[in-house]
């Protein structure tokens, strides 16, 4: 039997490395605060330890679609079964020395919210509607159109923070589903 979210990857564009995040391995975080679904503020940079980020797009909501040509721009599917793998591979995670983990979207905290409770996160989400952390240290972002006009997200990626430092980011991410492997393979 097939799981809800099994795509075939085969048949999306996969993203390739335009060199976007080259940049990202040894910054130091800004220091500035992102509202969680679990109604804290976070400030990356403040966090001791080991954290992980998983940068994705958007997640979609039940009954709703997803913008007109979503499957056909390179990386954008895949926010769900990303998070469920991470989601299944917390504990291991954990193990292996991750002290905090966090998704990471341009979506308000209230949208993310649903798909935290819907997918049965054990962490949190953050939200960077603003764009204060992305543009802040660079992150790489696309434009797509739906029908309330030209939206901005973040491209897929994630990142290894220590005390609050960039040693290690992934990108470009594909297929999404196997990104928490790819992290615990190099931790």
């Amino acid at each position: 039997m097939s799981h809800p979210y099994d795509i075939d990857w085969n048949t999306l564009p996969a993203p390739e490395d335009d060199g976007a995040t080259a940049h990202l391995t040894g910054t130091r975080l800004p220091v500035l605060s992102l509202r969680a679904t679990d109604g804290t503020a976070v400030e990356l940079a403040k966090l001791t330890g080991r954290t992980v980020v998983y940068v994705y797009p958007m997640t979609g909501q039940p009954g709703t679609d997803m913008p007109d040509g979503w499957d056909a721009i390179p990386g954008a599917r895949g926010c769900t079964p990303q998070s469920c793998a991470f989601r299944d591979h917390y504990q291991e995670l954990k193990q292996l020395g991750v002290d905090q983990l966090y998704g990471l979207s341009t979506q308000t905290s209230d949208y993310q919210r649903e798909a935290a409770e819907r997918l049965h996160l054990p962490f949190a989400i953050l939200s960077d509607v603003d764009f204060a952390l992305a543009d802040a240290i660079g992150l790489p972002s696309f434009t797509t159109q739906t029908n309330d006009g030209a939206i901005r997200l973040l491209k897929r990626l994630s990142l290894i923070i220590d005390d609050g430092v960039i040693t290690k980011c992934f990108y470009p991410v594909f297929p999404p589903d196997q990104n928490a492997q790819m992290v615990i393979d190099w931790l």
